[in-house]
């Protein structure tokens, strides 16, 4: 894509006037030199730029906040996840940053989100380092062409080095904040290099304009298909192994964290992968690790002493380390990022406690159930202030990012769900054999070959038991998969322990859904665990 040298968008609206350092549209070799130029990375052995977020390694969920304004007091979810911020508050920012950029290097990128021509929307991100910028290229989806005197859809600007001096006047809680403004269409992340903030920030973004507005179901979840039309999702949180399992050689990726699922199809809301790549593996995972050349970003990750090697085991950084990299870096992705509607969608759930089934069959009213309650372990390191695995329950496999109350997207989801041809899974990709710290994570061949089983319709076919516990439906036999792993309750030694356990867990789902009881129907409700005594002979 050529740009003129001279081009120069115009940045007024967003309080940044006369800057003569702005960089426009850079070419990912320039921006790789000028990060390496302003000493913000080095690059890998396979020519991978590699660079540090600096003190903030995850996203700050608490300095997440909303202008509340005409447009968002009425629906916006508010709360601990949704939290307010005046429009004076945010002008006064937004002022100061310009003011703040004004004087500095800039990188500016016009692209869009939203790989269906009929749900486009464009983004310009301003940033203040070029490692960021790459990533907006990496992660946003480049246009074929750009008018740099259009003004965009959207706006984020992201400035590592910005902090707020008093942010208890602002209603802020910290120096570093993240504001999304829904009427002026323009975010502010100041504080933090850490760039999951730009793409889950859109994320956010897009979980109120496309349900709100056009009645699209935008999903937290990775996506496949194949050459036939058989399109999978993988819904999780971060760790879950969403990138990990849609990432099959012999199927096609769509994407792997963000897509809506409109009447006609699914499509992938970015142009890229943000892949953890902590224990990255190049024959476990060989996809990402090929993925991972020129172009692509690293985060926070090691290098072997004296070497250009990343030494993807190590979390002296943190357990958050990241790979960016385009779409086009993975042979088998699906250039216009879009597929046919979904036949198989598998919930993935860590499961930190070990008793939750490798894999159920789900109704459609257990789907709703487990997608409103979200239950997973939060990994360490993906969030500032957790450094261990944490039982943690994120409505629809993403709350963090919902703008709207979970019951309007579960809504959607059970329209979706009226096709009869599609199938939903529960899979545990956590622990089996006793919780963590006590069991082992279930291998990651074993989660493979199930997934392969349910894809082809081998697995539906085999004879599965009810859980008395969790009401869930699993299969007592499933190809390359050794059939004692799929009962939960026999891998443990200590059935007793099994039964005490899987009861805590149930009271938790029980204790979790109690937000959702006034709001759902019935139906729904039905499908929560049932506490049953600890059977003696156990």
């Amino acid at each position: 894509m050529r740009i003129s040298p001279n081009a120069i968008p115009n940045l007024n609206y967003l309080s940044i006037q006369k800057n003569s350092q702005v960089h426009y549209q850079k070419e990912v070799a320039e921006l790789v030199e000028a990060a390496i130029a302003k000493q913000e990375g080095q690059l890998t052995n396979t020519g991978a730029l590699a660079a540090d977020t600096g003190y903030f390694t995850g996203r700050t969920p608490d300095d997440r906040f909303i202008v509340r304004d005409a447009r968002t007091a009425e629906a916006v979810w508010w709360g601990s996840v949704n939290q307010p911020v005046s429009a004076e508050a945010f002008d006064a920012l937004l002022e100061q940053i310009g003011m703040y950029l004004n004087d500095r290097e800039i990188y500016v990128r016009d692209g869009f989100v939203g790989s269906d021509p009929d749900h486009h929307i464009s983004v310009r991100t301003i940033t203040e380092t070029a490692y960021q910028n790459l990533f907006a290229s990496n992660l946003f989806i480049r246009p074929d062409s750009v008018d740099p005197e259009v003004r965009p859809d959207w706006s984020v600007l992201a400035t590592p080095g910005f902090v707020c001096a008093v942010p208890e006047r602002y209603g802020l809680h910290h120096e570093n904040f993240v504001i999304i403004n829904f009427t002026k269409r323009i975010i502010l992340i100041a504080g933090t290099g850490y760039t999951g903030e730009i793409k889950k920030s859109m994320f956010s973004v897009l979980n109120f304009v496309l349900p709100f507005e056009r009645k699209i179901l935008t999903m937290h979840c990775a996506a496949n298909t194949d050459e036939l039309g058989n399109t999978a999702l993988f819904f999780g949180l971060s760790g879950t192994g969403k990138t990990t399992l849609s990432a099959d050689s012999k199927r096609l990726l769509v994407g792997d964290d963000e897509h809506g699922w409109t009447e006609s199809g699914v499509f992938n809301f970015e142009g890229g992968c943000y892949a953890k790549c902590i224990g990255l593996d190049p024959t476990k995972e060989p996809e990402i690790y090929d993925a991972v050349r020129f172009g692509a970003l690293l985060e926070n990750v090691e290098f072997f002493p004296d070497t250009r090697i990343p030494d993807y085991d190590s979390a002296a950084k943190t357990e958050n380390t990241r790979a960016a990299y385009p779409l086009r870096h993975i042979t088998t992705s699906v250039p216009d990022g879009m597929a046919p509607p979904p036949k198989n969608i598998f919930f993935l759930t860590a499961d930190a406690f070990g008793v939750v089934p490798p894999i159920s069959l789900l109704s459609t009213t257990q789907a709703m159930y487990h997608f409103l309650s979200g239950y997973t372990a939060k990994v360490a390191g993906t969030e500032i202030g957790i450094n261990a695995p944490k039982a943690v329950f994120s409505a629809c496999f993403g709350e963090a990012f919902l703008p709207l109350h979970p019951t309007y997207y579960a809504e959607l989801l059970r329209e979706r769900l009226a096709d009869p041809n599609i199938r939903v899974w529960l899979v545990n990709t956590g622990w089996i054999a006793g919780p963590y710290g006590v069991g082992r994570r279930i291998k990651l061949e074993y989660t493979r070959a199930m997934i392969r089983a349910a894809l082809t319709g081998k697995l539906e076919a085999c004879t599965f038991i009810t859980h008395p516990v969790f009401k869930l439906r699993y299969p007592t036999a499933c190809p390359a998969v050794p059939p004692q792993i799929l009962n939960p309750i026999t891998t443990w030694t200590d059935p007793v322990a099994y039964y005490e356990q899987a009861n805590r867990l149930a009271q938790l789902f029980i204790d979790n859904f109690q937000r959702f009881a006034s709001d759902v129907r019935v139906d729904v409700l039905r499908e929560s665990p049932t506490i049953i005594p600890v059977p003696p002979e156990a």
